[in-house]
Parts: C-alpha cells; structure tokens; sequence
C-alpha cells in the first residue's frame, strides 16, 4: 500500500510539473502568437450591395484594387495621430464614439437597401420611380437614393480662403467643378455639426490650383501637391475626423486634369479618400470601388438652355459625327482611318467646315463618337445624351459615371480602339429597333444628367452625391486609434 501511495504521490507530481513547464507555457504562447497577428481594427467592413464593373481595359492590378480598400497605411509621422503633435490627447476628449452613433444610423440603411434589393420591393415616390433597363436594379438603386435624402450630412471644412479653396470657375469646359462645389456649400446635405456628418469635404479646387498658384513653365508638381498636403496637415491637427480615419470618410471634387496627380501628393488622400473625379482613368490610380466617376459637362452659357432634345430617330441622316482636334492617340487613329472619307453619312473632322453647325450635326445623326483625348473625360458623351444621340465611347480604362447604377449597354456603344477600322461596319450591324430603343433609354437616362439651378432630385448633382453616399455606405468604419 505504501508502495502504490509513493508512486501515485510520484506520478502526481511529475503531472504537475508537465502541465507547469510545459502546457502552460505553449499555451501563453499560442495566445501571443494570436495577438502578434491579429490586425488592429483600423479597416472597414465592405457592403457591396451595388455593383462596380471593371472597365473593359482595366488591368489585373486595377482590377484587384477595385475588390476594396487596403489595410490603412502606417502614417508616422501624421500631424494629431499617436505619433504627431497631438498624441497627449486622448481620444476621449474628441468625442471618438461619434463615428459608432454615425455608423449605427447607417446600419439601418443598408438593412432596408439589402431588403429592397432581396425582395425587389419598389418604394413610393411622387416625382420619380425609377423603371426599366437603364438601371442594374432599379429598385435597388430607388431605395438606396431615398434613404440618402433622408440620412446623408456632409460636413464642409470651412478652412482656407478663395480661389483656391471653396470657389471653382463654373464656366467653361471644366465649370461642373464650379458648380457642383457651390451646390455642395448650400445643399440641404451640409450639415454644420461635424459629429452628425457621414462624409467630410475637402473644398480644394484643382481648376483654381492650376488657374491661380501655377507658375508657367514650371514643370514641377510639388509646389501644387504642397497646397493639399498642407490643408490635409491643418485639418489633421485642428479637427480629429481625418485622423479617426485615415481619410476613409473624406471626399475632394475636381474635373482638371490634374486633379488626380494633385492629390496623389498626399498619399492618404490618394489611397484612402474618395475623389470626385472627371478624370476617371483605371489605369491612373482610379479605384472604382473607392472613387466616384463624374462626368465633364460644358455648358456654354452656363445653363442647359438650348442643349437639350433633338429630332426623332426618323429625322437623323447622318450615321455617325465627331469633330474635334486631334489631341492624344485615339483621336489620331480615329482620324487616320476616317477623316478623308467620302461617305456622307460619316461625318468626321478634325475641324468643323464652316457650312455645318456643331450642335446641328449632334441633332441631325444617329450615332456620336466620343473619344477620350489627352485625358479620358470628354463633354460629348453628355451632348449627346442631352440631343437624342446615341454616344460611342472610343475610350480606354475609362470608369463610366454612375456605373453602379446605370447599364451603359442599353444607351450607349462601346468602342475598343482596335476597331476603329470597323467603325461603320460595328455601327451598321446594330439593328434598326436596337438603335431606337437605345436612342429612347438615352433620353429617360438624360435626366440623371441635367444640371439644374437649384438641383433636381435625381439630377446630375444628386448623382454625383448618390454614388458618395454609396461608396460611404458601402463601408463600415472603425477609429483608426481602437485597438
């Protein structure tokens, strides 16, 4: 008996000695290898309730940008993060949880689109239902809109002073940068209580930039990108919601070319942010998923008097119109292979003759090429639709506006550059009812289009701030700072 007490006593021990020296500590271990690799909460979860296309160019590597946003990059040395000047305050004394109050109204939202969309529920509406095959869903899209108008608050920095900031010319080529940042400024979606905002604005004007601080002839890019990156340092350190963040819930506007190169100087802004861009260009750091596509709209006495309807089907002649100079590749080879041409029913120049009207040959043909020039964006595609001709979109890595929502392929042809030879033929070979069904879904698409003084519900302004809204519901954001 004693034997067995000694060897059970012996046993007991060793046991104990196993699980101290040996279990435990693989255990600790185990845990801390867990913790060393979970990622700290600084993402967002992704919603994708809408679709974003690929362009039909789009590279592998735009493509998987497009699949979402990156983990938050490290940012140092960030003015107002833990590591700048303001890391002795703590998040407390911001009022942090605000984005969790924000977050949780959003919730509701994307409850009732993911619904609208499940079921194919349509929603009341006294003005407008949208219908039809314009739309990816048409119901989807409907909710989504009205629960915009009922939630949406941007909030607008009002920091910095004009031309360069909250000012943009809204005449001429570029003017929609204008003239949506003004409407932005009065619109019923600003909001002067940062802690109800959903999105923040950052009032820069590239066109005011490049009109105003650009120096001639000097082909540097710093002194230009200097202007964001010290309005992004400013409001870093005054205000904690860029930092809460990393610029996730931060917006910028801008139809200058340069817009994209401008914010590409501030590495968060260009990452993170969405940019409001005429420039939609995949294969220039457009993120369609991130980034919202605005179209260039030219209206030359600065309101759509005397650019919209057109003749019937029946009454347009001429197959196919472009005049235009010859700036870029594409349009070169459009007029390598067309511009001698002696078919009448395919009109292009390089310069209009001085017996034709511009707006007229819109008025008077079927089909209008819009090809991109030194950039992608291009005015046509809007005349076009605003006139009741159908547009041909000679374009690469072009990111379509309101591609989310709207089916391109029922108003519109797509033309690939390598077949521009075949331009005729491709035009030809569409069908007498499928030309007039296209040409009637551009003129019920014009609406989203317009731009209206004041706005119009469902305009081109409230689809420019729809597809924030999307790309802002589309995510659920987390304090960069919560661990």
């Amino acid at each position: 008996m004693a034997d067995y007490s000694s060897s059970s006593s012996s046993s007991s021990s060793s046991s104990s000695k196993l699980v101290y020296f040996v279990i435990f500590p693989l255990i600790l271990l185990s845990a801390l290898v867990i913790i060393l690799n979970q990622k700290p909460s600084t993402s967002y979860n992704s919603f994708p309730y809408f679709h974003y296309p690929a362009p039909a160019a789009a590279t592998a590597a735009s493509r998987a940008s497009g699949a979402g946003p990156a983990a938050p990059a490290k940012h140092d040395h960030l003015p107002g993060t833990k590591n700048g000047p303001n890391s002795d305050k703590s998040p407390s004394n911001y009022n942090l949880d605000n984005l969790d109050m924000v977050e949780a109204s959003l919730a509701k939202a994307r409850e009732t689109m993911h619904e609208a969309r499940l079921n194919n529920e349509t929603s009341f509406d006294p003005d407008y239902v949208p219908e039809g095959s314009i739309y990816r869903n048409a119901n989807a899209f409907h909710r989504s809109y009205l629960e915009m108008e009922k939630l949406f608050k941007i909030y607008v920095y009002e920091d910095g002073d004009p031309p360069l900031f909250h000012y943009s010319k809204s005449k001429g080529i570029l003017g929609i940068e204008g003239i949506l940042i003004h409407q932005i400024e009065i619109s019923k979606f600003r909001t002067r209580d940062p802690a109800k905002a959903h999105v923040y604005f950052i009032p820069l004007s590239a066109q005011s930039i490049a009109t105003y601080a650009y120096v001639i002839h000097n082909r540097a890019w710093s002194p230009l990108q200097n202007i964001a990156r010290d309005y992004v340092k400013l409001i870093s350190t005054k205000y904690p919601h860029w930092n809460r963040t990393l610029g996730r819930d931060h917006f910028i506007l801008g139809c200058h070319d340069w817009t994209p190169t401008i914010s590409d100087g501030v590495p968060l802004l260009f990452k993170n942010s969405i940019r409001v861009l005429c420039n939609a260009n995949t294969s220039e750091g457009f993120k369609p998923s991130i980034d919202v596509s605005m179209p260039e709209i030219y209206l030359p006495e600065g309101t759509m008097d005397g650019l919209i309807g057109g003749p019937p089907p029946s009454d347009r002649s001429v197959l196919v119109f472009y005049a235009g100079g010859v700036h870029g590749p594409i349009r070169q080879m459009l007029m390598d292979q067309w511009k001698d041409n002696k078919d009448p029913k395919v009109q292009i120049h390089e310069y209009l003759p001085k017996n034709m009207s511009y707006y007229d040959m819109f008025r008077r043909s079927k089909y209008c090429i819009c090809p991109s020039g030194w950039e992608v964006a291009s005015p046509r595609m809007v005349e076009a639709l605003y006139m009741g001709c159908v547009p041909v979109l000679l374009k690469e890595s072009y990111a379509k506006p309101f591609d989310d929502v709207l089916d391109w392929s029922t108003f519109a042809v797509d033309v690939r550059v390598d077949e521009i030879r075949d331009l005729k033929k491709i035009l030809m070979g569409i069908s007498a009812e499928k030309y007039v069904e296209m040409q009637r879904e551009g003129i019920r698409v014009r609406r989203h289009f317009e731009v209206n003084f004041p706005p119009k519900r469902y305009d081109v302004f409230h689809m420019v701030l729809h597809s924030i809204w999307l790309r802002r519901i589309n995510v659920k954001l987390h304090d960069a700072h919560e661990t």
